[in-house]
């Protein structure tokens, strides 16, 4: 079994909880082949009009500049990595109710028609990620489970609609941590609780894979 892990927090883990979130699920996996994508590690120039000048410079046999050779590289590797697993985990953070810019990023390179889903000849969007699975390693500081906040929470939500609704992906897994900087005195349980979740998560994976 193949698994990819996307880690979308360069803070230590000794300050962010999803950081401890991909340690603690690293730590915990056996009998499988682990690859980390680490998004802030890896060079992922921004998604934009550069890389629609790079396809048409393609298409032209024209030069492509550092910028664009960098974001068509970025991409490929990106792809290569999501085509390779049988099992992705993304495990991020929620910045300003959404996910960190890099990790769009990667969201944005692999979120190509005819790789993640195509169209048919009546125009209904097809799944071409069936065959993967997913698992959703998340940490808001904030209470966001309760009716009037759901709402704004736009990071597990955004990333299980791309993954699982777009790309079809079979999202088996799903650990969040909540609501420890709202509660500080409440914090250190509730982290060691999510950790024990996490940890569980990596030992069904690996039983799986057993």
């Amino acid at each position: 079994m193949n698994v990819l892990v996307v880690k979308a927090n360069n803070r230590p883990a000794t300050e962010a909880v999803s950081s401890k979130m991909y340690e603690t699920f690293i730590e915990n996996l056996q009998g499988v082949n682990v690859t980390t994508y680490d998004v802030f590690a890896e060079d992922t120039p921004y998604f934009g009009q550069e890389l629609f000048d790079a396809f048409a410079k393609l298409q032209s046999g024209e030069e492509l500049t550092d910028v664009e050779q960098r974001l068509l590289a970025a991409k490929q590797k990106a792809k290569d990595a999501l085509a390779a697993a049988d099992v992705v985990v993304f495990a991020f953070p929620l910045w300003n109710l959404t996910i960190p810019a890099k990790l769009h990023t990667f969201i944005d390179y692999v979120y190509e028609a005819g790789f993640a889903f195509k169209y048919d000849e009546n125009g209904q969007m097809v799944q071409l990620m069936t065959d993967k699975k997913a698992i959703i390693l998340n940490a808001r500081g904030g209470n966001y489970s309760s009716p009037e906040a759901a709402p704004m929470e736009m990071a597990a939500n955004y990333m299980k609609n791309v993954i699982g609704g777009v790309f079809g992906m079979n999202i088996i897994d799903e650990v969040i941590i909540e609501g420890h900087a709202a509660a500080p005195d409440q914090a250190e349980s509730i982290i060691a609780q999510g950790l024990e979740r996490v940890a569980e998560a990596a030992k069904n994976l690996s039983a799986v894979a057993v």
